[in-house]
């Protein structure tokens, strides 16, 4: 299904918060006629704070400032919530993916591996149609020769994901760093991902980049305009990572427990060099044999929207990876003093084309991240106006006067009960209303 008629939205009363935030308005009266829908009397969680009530317009793809003026479609918000559309900090995206993510709220989703045929494809799909979410993406990630995630690319995966995977590019020396950055912005990279990764948490043994070359790929990366993000698991991992200047971490390490002063220390140390984190806690629990995302199947108002095949892959773990026994509850203990600690936390979920599933499980994700100290509006940040100020995305993440008119409307109030997001009326994106 493609969407092709564009819808407007419109927001009264927020022109004041977006000034006192940073963001300017785009009212312009003279301007041609455009194809406006205004909201009504809704609650707004604008990606920083709730607005208890509300009139929002979307004028074409962007929000807008409500002149009074006409408008082509009108719709009641009362008892309902707008949202900025949701951006999931960790995925890996595959045919039909996007399109899913989609349906659940996620517009833009933030991919960490994606090998340069199947990459052409997802953004071409993404540049040219509006039932889809937008793409950013690593590409082709830097690990050791046969360093993770080589190990559980296996025939079977190929068979299942074709072009998709296969071969690609490493490093194995400091020397060799600066080579591979530039073949990664030969293929339009929008920021690197840097695996550390020995293998020790899941009691395996895989070669790994030494620290020389993880800092020589931080700063090929740097000088080229491009941030970094570190693959890390534990405490010695994610403490390279800081030693080589990284900008990020794509997952909370998980190897020390709650209570460990270890966590506590690198927590300080991550917040003191400004560094972001990816919580990705749901994928580290299917690592560890958890099933919290079957819970997922088990709300209506989530399986209502999943394909019998998806429902399927929510049940298990087809890659055959694994981790610490104990890694959902360390990592969760990390989460929280990450938190404490005031180091920004992303929500990522490692969507894969298996489990966790693109877009059904970021309203898993963002419940996890409630249960380890965020409040509602935290987490709800976390999906939204983080990711996109950590990532550079300044025209989205928000519900403000001039940006994207990315948006999901839910029945309810996910300021209070994180759970109401699953509760979708509608879904924006690039200011296309969607028809499931």
């Amino acid at each position: 299904m493609t969407v092709s008629r564009r819808h407007v939205l419109g927001l009264a009363g927020l022109a004041a918060a977006a000034t006192a935030t940073g963001v300017a308005g785009c009212s312009q009266p003279d301007e041609p006629a455009r194809m406006r829908t205004l909201i009504r009397n809704v609650r707004v969680f604008d990606g920083v704070r709730t607005i208890p009530r509300a009139d929002v317009l979307i004028s074409d793809d962007r929000i807008a400032e409500y002149d009074g003026r006409r408008v082509d479609v009108e719709l009641e918000g009362t008892g309902k919530t707008l949202l900025p559309g949701l951006i999931d900090a960790h995925t890996h995206a595959f045919d039909g993916d996007l399109a899913q993510a989609l349906r659940f709220g996620v517009t833009t989703e933030l991919d960490m591996f994606c090998l340069p045929a199947n990459l052409q494809r997802q953004r071409r799909l993404a540049a040219e149609r509006d039932d889809v979410a937008d793409i950013r993406s690593a590409g082709t990630l830097a690990t050791a020769p046969n360093g993770h995630p080589s190990h559980i690319i296996t025939p079977a995966l190929a068979a299942v994901l074709g072009d998709a995977v296969g071969p690609f590019d490493t490093v194995a020396a400091p020397g060799q760093a600066q080579a591979f950055v530039d073949a990664r912005r030969a293929e339009g990279i929008d920021y690197l991902k840097i695996v550390i990764d020995d293998g020790a948490l899941s009691g395996n043994s895989l070669p790994t980049l030494s620290p020389e070359t993880v800092a020589a790929l931080v700063e090929a990366a740097h000088a080229a305009g491009l941030k970094t993000i570190a693959h890390v698991a534990t405490t010695k991992t994610t403490a390279i990572a800081l030693d080589a200047g990284i900008d990020g971490l794509a997952h909370v390490f998980s190897d020390v427990g709650p209570n460990d002063p270890a966590a506590e220390e690198l927590a300080a140390k991550i917040a003191e060099r400004n560094v972001f984190v990816t919580s990705t806690l749901s994928y580290i629990e299917v690592l560890a044999g958890e099933r919290g995302g079957a819970e997922l199947i088990q709300d209506e108002r989530i399986a209502s929207r999943l394909s019998e095949q998806a429902r399927a892959r929510l049940s298990g773990n087809a890659t055959g990876a694994s981790a610490h026994p104990n890694g959902a509850t360390n990592a969760a203990g990390a989460a929280d003093a990450l938190h404490r600690a005031g180091v920004p936390l992303l929500a990522g979920t490692d969507a894969t084309a298996f489990t966790p599933g693109h877009g059904a499980s970021m309203h898993h994700e963002l419940a996890l991240l409630t249960r380890v100290g965020l409040t509602a509006e935290e987490a709800l940040a976390a999906a939204t106006s983080v990711p996109a100020r950590c990532f550079g995305l300044t025209d989205r993440g928000r519900v403000a006067p001039g940006l994207r008119a990315d948006l999901v409307l839910v029945d309810g109030d996910p300021t209070r009960d994180i759970t109401a997001t699953r509760s979708i009326v509608d879904v924006w994106r690039r200011g296309v209303r969607q028809s499931w």
